[in-house]
């Protein structure tokens, strides 16, 4: 697993060149977001001990299975860490794939594995856990969060935009790295979920597949009005009706 220091609190952890989580650092330790796909539990657990300072909490920013593939055994490791997820994606958790009737009535889209993991807190907006922010960004999964770090406005946001292949809002396909896109349950909720984060104005931008950009605010800008003009695109197009 590669490690590669984004800021002075933020280290991203890579697998296969293609999968990342994030240890944020806090005066207790570490704030991990994401645990990656399945296996990684120990190569993430020996990136913070070489860093010097332990894992003191979990936080993820949605229920696929490249962000929670090692929850389980990172919970068995580490009982006493914290864990946290939005109480809407913790149902996923569970294995309820159930939408609520005030969702959009779309199939749900990617992995959704189930972990025998407990949640010690449920998320929700404008929650703080330590220096993080939580912020409300539904579009890929109904409940997916990302955290904005208020000491120096890095924004780690799983999988609401993507920089590998190309950067883009959740839902717009690129070719090179298509895996996200596949993934989205509802691309409208995710527009408004990037405009959202541009809004922060963030000095980082951490994502879930791919290398994190420093100012990234112009490139946020670009890609929403990819996305911006493949929606109105679709919705100039005729309805067939039989």
């Amino acid at each position: 697993m590669k490690v590669t220091a984004s800021s002075n609190n933020l280290f991203q952890l890579t697998h296969l060149g293609a999968i990342n989580c994030y240890l944020v650092g806090e005066d207790d330790g570490f704030t991990l977001i994401d645990t990656a796909d399945s296996g990684q539990a120990q190569a993430i657990i020996q990136a913070a001990q070489k860093l010097g300072f332990p894992i003191a909490r979990i936080l993820l920013t949605h229920a696929h299975v490249d962000h929670v593939g090692s929850l389980d055994a990172l919970h068995d490791a580490l009982p006493n860490a914290q864990v946290a997820i939005s109480e809407r994606d913790a149902r996923f958790l569970a294995g309820d794939k159930s939408l609520d009737a005030s969702e959009p009535q779309v199939p749900l889209r990617g992995g959704y594995p189930i972990c025998k993991t407990q949640p010690t807190q449920l998320l929700h907006e404008g929650d703080r856990i330590g220096s993080l922010e939580v912020i409300a960004t539904p579009g890929h999964t109904p409940g997916h969060v990302a955290f904005f770090d208020t000491r120096d406005r890095a924004l780690i946001v799983g999988d609401a935009f993507q920089t590998l292949g190309g950067v883009a809002v959740s839902g717009t396909f690129k070719i090179l790295f298509p895996l996200p896109a596949l993934a989205t349950w509802h691309k409208g909720l995710a527009l408004e979920s990037a405009r959202k984060l541009l809004s922060y104005q963030p000095s980082l931008l951490a994502v879930g597949h791919g290398r994190v950009l420093s100012l990234p605010q112009s490139a946020m800008q670009r890609a929403i009005g990819v996305i911006e003009q493949s929606q109105a695109k679709e919705e100039r197009q005729p309805s067939h009706v039989s």
